[in-house]
């Protein structure tokens, strides 16, 4: 699929991705610091990948896990630092809710430290029961690999 809005293309064909522009950012993020390429390029490769595009040169990502019957997971969601504040955030949350194999979802959840003002437009909200929810968390998996 592809999206076009002026100057820019959003297109989930893993062919165009920039591997090593995706791990550098991820390597540096605080959700994802440490991960290695190789977690990167299967992360990638299990998933339904963005790329976001200005000529050739990739300025964003995310990926969405999912069964695409009942449960989604938005994750690893980044815009390059110097293309903030183009609104295009909201342009790949947009096309990314248009996808129609999303549609229907009993379940779709994400995790952020900083951006909960974007998703809450998009519906997101804080988790209803969060008492029903449980998770194993290894926040520095990262790091002891090393």
């Amino acid at each position: 699929m592809e999206w076009q809005k002026g100057s820019f293309i959003l297109s989930t064909d893993k062919a165009l991705l920039k591997i090593d522009l995706i791990h550098e950012f991820l390597n540096n993020s605080y959700w994802a610091a440490g991960i290695p390429r190789s977690v990167v390029e299967q992360s990638v490769e299990h998933s339904m990948c963005f790329g976001l595009y200005q000529d050739d040169r990739q300025i964003g990502f995310a990926r969405v896990i999912s069964d695409h019957a009942t449960f989604a997971y938005l994750s690893d969601v980044f815009i390059l630092p110097e293309m903030r504040g183009l609104g295009l955030s909201k342009w790949l949350m947009e096309c990314i809710q248009s996808i129609e194999s999303l549609q229907g979802i009993r379940r779709f959840m994400l995790a952020t430290a900083d951006a909960h003002g974007l998703y809450e437009q998009f519906g997101f909200q804080s988790l209803e029961k969060p008492e029903r929810i449980m998770e194993i968390m290894v926040s520095d998996i990262y790091q002891k690999a090393s």
